[in-house]
């Protein structure tokens, strides 16, 4: 039986955690149990506050090849509402963790991100790619429907009908092609990638971490909202952030004519 602990391996450092899926002989393809695991350290990592940022990899060719689909069906009858509870508790739940995390996701991809693999890097709020990267949105290829949020993210980031482009054909998307796009922040040769993530990172790290919590939380949310909600929502969350000794830290900071130092508090 498999480990998840082994398969999806977490470490962390400088105040960032290193979550790392480790099947490179499945080209990470995720499992249920890799999934769930996922879901439980990034909420572990929004309540802890000695971490304040993340790093999501893999490890070998691939970042993750989507939902490792080998003895996931099921022979006998399907009841209605079994697929779209599959759905919902599944890839759409791993999506929403990463979305809803209170500290900075970075996505390092390593190599092929593929199907769910694809939603789970472009849900980061932060995309590196190594040179050999490759996006893929592979369900029309399997007469399938894109799942993962996928239909959601991706006109988000590169509008609809580039969306509809790469979910109608299926094509591999380079590591050249998607930073063209707009799906990736910066594109890094293959040996850089771990260091420049983990400088990413750190940087984040050393930020106010609920100032940026609350800038995610705000910018994914204006996708979905109109001015006056949008405004609403910025107001509410300077009141909060206010509140921070970080906010106190850095206007001191400023006055006082020094560099920050941000505890993330």
């Amino acid at each position: 039986m498999s480990d998840p602990t082994t398969e999806v391996t977490h470490a962390i450092a400088g105040g960032v955690a290193y979550l790392t899926l480790n099947r490179p002989e499945a080209l990470n393809a995720i499992t249920p149990a890799q999934r769930d695991r996922l879901i439980t350290l990034l909420g572990e990592a929004s309540a802890d506050p000695s971490v304040r940022a993340v790093v999501l990899t893999g490890t070998g060719r691939g970042f993750c090849a989507g939902a490792d689909l080998r003895g996931g069906g099921s022979s006998g009858e399907r009841i209605a509402g079994d697929v779209a509870r599959t759905i919902r508790q599944g890839a759409q739940r791993l999506i929403a963790a990463v979305l809803d995390c209170e500290k900075p996701v970075i996505a390092a991809v390593n190599g092929t991100a593929a199907g769910l693999g694809a939603q789970l890097a472009l849900a980061c709020d932060l995309v590196l790619a190594a040179e050999s990267a490759k996006f893929i949105e592979v369900f029309v290829r399997r007469g399938l429907v894109p799942d993962g949020g996928g239909a959601y993210l991706l006109p988000r980031l590169i509008g609809p009908q580039r969306a509809k482009e790469l979910m109608f054909f299926g094509d591999t998307v380079s590591a050249a092609d998607a930073e063209r796009l707009g799906l990736v922040n910066r594109v890094v040769p293959d040996e850089a990638l771990e260091k420049t993530a983990r400088d990413w990172a750190e940087r984040l790290a050393a930020g106010p971490t609920r100032a940026l919590a609350l800038t995610k939380q705000l910018v994914n949310a204006s996708l979905d909202s109109d001015r006056t909600t949008a405004f609403a929502a910025e107001a509410a969350a300077q009141e909060i952030n206010m509140t921070t000794e970080d906010a106190r830290e850095g206007v001191a900071s400023f006055v006082e004519r020094r560099s920050p130092e941000y505890r993330g508090r």
